[in-house]
């Protein structure tokens, strides 16, 4: 399992990236899983199993593949991979906010 938290280092100049919705620590979970916290203490769990059965995915399909699943960082807040996909923090954390697990549609 892996866990990130925001990072001085990793925040571009001028932006703080203070806004309620936004990221503060991530863990890679099994089964297609990232455990979050957002910046005002709210966590919960974005499942993304249905990466596994979905077709025409675009960006997202090279996070069927488990160990790149696994390359899962923050980056300004959001849920970043090495290829540009990324997830909406605001949308994520109004789903986990009501129900604390959101599964992602695909």
């Amino acid at each position: 399992m892996s866990i990130q938290a925001a990072a001085e280092a990793d925040r571009a100049t001028g932006i703080a990236a203070t806004a309620p919705w936004r990221v503060r620590t991530l863990s890679v979970l099994p089964g297609y899983r990232l455990a979050v916290t957002f910046q005002d203490g709210i966590s919960g769990v974005a499942d993304l199993s249905g990466l596994t059965s979905a077709t025409g995915l675009g960006v997202f399909e090279p996070l069927r593949d488990q160990a790149y699943f696994s390359q899962a960082r923050l980056e300004l807040g959001a849920v970043t991979w090495p290829n540009g996909a990324d997830l909406d923090p605001a949308w994520m954390h109004d789903q986990i906010a009501q129900a604390k697990t959101w599964s992602v549609p695909f």
